[in-house]
């Protein structure tokens, strides 16, 4: 294994206007690790994530992947070279069958009845609801089709953010289940979590933003003992 890291993130800003809300990140991911990183809502995490994946300039400081510097590539070029995101609020087309939301993920160039069979092996729900619109489905189903429809771009990095949103708690330990599976199977992952519960328990490493930084990162126990002097307005 490398010991050159999936991403590296040194003194990374962002704004939106006049707003600095990123005000010099530095973060690392280590290849085949999960990462979570954690922070009350408005820390700048959702921000991050939309820098690292191309959808918002920075306005200062380096993104390495892995060991190239990709400051300023397109969304489309960060795909091409192993990074994909899973956004907040599930990524799939309401009026698409699963089936259909699933195929039009072969544009990666992957053959659709690898990308169908590995869905379907990895998400045997998926398969059960195949001609279901996806907009029909429960909020964790529609997770599922999105992780499948990630992981069918076989990304060396995986960017997850906020998956827990909106779910009951026992499919969110059934997801994270399924990251910690995805993570075995070599995939790097950045988790971004306000809740910080389900990511500890599949990380191998975490971090905590305040304010547009990093104001911590180390173990997840040794995080999670931290939480409540590092962040505030979550629930450990």
């Amino acid at each position: 294994m490398s010991d050159v890291p999936i991403l590296e993130l040194i003194g990374v800003r962002a704004a939106y206007g006049r707003i600095e809300v990123l005000r010099g990140v530095d973060l690392t991911v280590p290849r085949g690790a999960v990462v979570a990183l954690l922070g009350a809502n408005g820390a700048g995490k959702t921000t991050l994530l939309r820098v690292i994946s191309g959808l918002m300039p920075a306005s200062d400081g380096d993104i390495h992947l892995g060991g190239v510097h990709i400051s300023g590539a397109s969304p489309e070029e960060l795909t091409r070279a192993g990074l994909c995101m899973v956004p907040e609020g599930r990524g799939v087309f309401p009026n698409l069958t699963v089936e259909e939301n699933l195929w039009l993920a072969s544009y990666s160039g992957v053959p659709v009845e690898k990308i169908l069979a590995e869905a379907y092996a990895r998400f045997p729900r998926l398969k059960e609801r195949r001609r279901q619109l996806a907009g029909s489905m429960s909020g964790g189903e529609q997770q599922m089709l999105s992780l499948a429809r990630a992981l069918a771009s076989n990304p060396a990095l995986l960017l997850l953010d906020e998956l827990s949103m909106g779910l009951a708690p026992l499919i969110v330990e059934g997801l994270y289940d399924t990251v910690a599976e995805i993570a075995e199977s070599g995939v790097s992952i950045l988790v971004v979590e306000q809740f910080a519960s389900s990511a500890l328990r599949v990380a191998d490493y975490a971090a905590v933003m305040q304010g547009g930084r990093v104001v911590a990162s180390g173990e997840p126990a040794e995080i999670k003992h931290r939480l409540s002097e590092l962040y505030f307005g979550g629930a450990a």
